[in-house]
């Protein structure tokens, strides 16, 4: 492994601002739905109005735009619904237990609990995270929690005894990082926003198609753009949120080195664990395919147990998948990663 220099700092400003941009596209096309939606039902009530004027006055406020409104109460109740039970979503299926000064039985969870204990201080968060052990012989770990005071940590037991002190340390500090940085409360905001588009595209789809002046000009033109926007959408939507979490995942990585001021124990844990699951692939995959909700928790892994074990990957798997490959993840700390196969 050859080490090489990384301004950490300015790695994290780039991905906030490549994060911003992403959270800000999925606001655009959310509002552009929702104005949308107004110039259709505004439509059918003044036949005799012209696109362009009623567009002038919602944007004016001349016209009162109900249905953005209305959709916006949704996403707001939606969102505050999913941030206050995610949590007990991300731990649904799994057998875990929560470990505390009183219930850390063993030296493993004794000192688990120290080095978050640590690192909460090192990173200057007001609130220990709660800490949870998943029964689970593969090695991965995850952050969840809307804000730093609901926040928590979770790691398997796998993960805990093959790992050593250093290492765990360093995944720790990745998942104390994603608490830090916010990505928990970032990446459900836009995971929720891109499907609360798809039920509005639905919905105003449907109006449209059934409306009693679907037959007229203006509406037809209003069809086709739907059916356009009913099939790119979807598609923005995957990219985006792809290209969020891998983002995320490299601010984590480099928090952590931040946090720890060294790089070598993070690279060793990814390594040692991408190794594990290669070495162990049937058996987890039919561990994971029982474990409800499994899918849920792939995208917070520090680790993506799908691309474990695979053969180097191209930039267009790159491009579809939730994490960034091990080779460039290595690369972004600073190593160069010899594949042993």
């Amino acid at each position: 492994m050859a080490i090489t220099t990384t301004d950490w700092r300015t790695s994290i400003r780039a991905n906030n601002r490549k994060t911003f941009i992403v959270i800000s596209i999925f606001f655009l096309i959310y509002f552009f739905l929702g104005l949308l939606i107004d110039v259709f039902v505004y439509a059918e009530q003044y036949p005799q109005a012209n696109l362009r004027d009623i567009f002038y006055a919602l944007m004016t406020l001349q016209l009162f735009p109900l249905v953005t409104l209305i959709m916006s109460s949704i996403a707001a109740i939606s969102l505050f619904i999913t941030l206050t039970l995610n949590n007990k979503l991300m731990l649904l299926g799994t057998e875990y237990k929560e470990i505390t000064p009183s219930t850390a039985m063993s030296l493993g969870e004794k000192q688990l609990y120290n080095i978050i204990e640590e690192l909460k201080i090192a990173a200057g968060l007001r609130y220990m995270p709660r800490v949870y052990i998943i029964q689970a012989n593969y090695m991965n770990a995850f952050a969840s929690g809307f804000s730093e005071k609901s926040a928590m940590v979770a790691i398997t037991s796998g993960l805990l005894q093959k790992l050593n002190r250093s290492e765990l340390q360093a995944v720790m500090a990745h998942e104390i990082s994603h608490i830090r940085h916010m990505d928990i409360k970032l990446t459900l905001i836009a995971s929720l926003l891109a499907n609360l588009i798809i039920i509005v595209l639905d919905f105003f789809f449907r109006g449209v198609l059934y409306s009693k002046n679907s037959s007229n000009k203006r509406s037809g033109g209003l069809i086709i753009i739907i059916v356009v926007l009913r099939f790119l959408l979807p598609l923005i939507n995957i990219l985006l949120l792809l290209y969020l979490s891998r983002t995320r995942e490299y601010m984590a990585d480099a928090g952590s080195v931040e946090l720890l001021r060294d790089n070598q124990p993070l690279a060793s844990a990814l390594i040692k664990i991408n190794k594990d699951y290669s070495d162990n692939k049937d058996a987890y995959a039919q561990t994971m395919v029982k474990t409800p909700n499994e899918n849920v928790r792939r995208e917070a892994y520090i680790f993506d147990p799908v691309r474990a074990g695979a053969v180097p990957s191209s930039s267009v798997t790159d491009f579809f998948s939730t994490h960034p490959s091990l080779e460039k993840r290595l690369h972004a700390l600073g190593f160069k990663y010899h594949d042993p196969k």
